[in-house]
């Protein structure tokens, strides 16, 4: 990727985390840090970069689709909270949590709904041990 999508990519994550994205890519640069570039780059400074839409509007189309695939849940409950740091506010995120039970079904939506209540919850936890939580659930 370019050296340019590497910084709009750093720069939407340094929004998006408390921490600038670092857990994120701490975690993954461990194991695969070629697929830290490219989720830095590619996910971040390309897609998420592009004209047509505020990141406040990506961040919650991301919670939606998280919601539906119904297999991400620590993916969901890290976009869940840059929603809200981009703008969302917290019955903006349910909403669009519950609005994926007609098309996804009750169970994606439940599942969404736990994943918002994590996120919604105070910290407990640095970074880092969320991101690693994130690669690598336990449960």
């Amino acid at each position: 990727m370019k050296p340019d999508a590497t910084s709009r990519g750093q720069a939407i994550l340094a929004e998006l985390t408390a921490d600038g994205g670092a857990a994120l890519t701490e975690s993954l640069d461990a194991i695969a840090p070629d697929f830290s570039r490219h989720v830095v780059d590619f996910a971040f400074g390309e897609i998420c970069a592009r004209p047509g839409l505020d990141l406040r509007t990506r961040e919650l189309l991301t919670v939606a689709a998280l919601t539906a695939l119904g297999t991400a849940a620590p993916q969901l409950e890290f976009h869940i909270r840059a929603a809200e740091r981009s703008g969302c506010t917290r019955r903006e995120i349910v909403e669009a949590i519950v609005q994926m039970a007609v098309y996804a079904g009750f169970p994606a939506a439940l599942n969404g709904l736990a994943a918002a209540r994590l996120a919604f919850a105070p910290a407990k936890e640095t970074a880092v041990a969320t991101a690693r939580r994130t690669l690598w659930p336990t449960d």
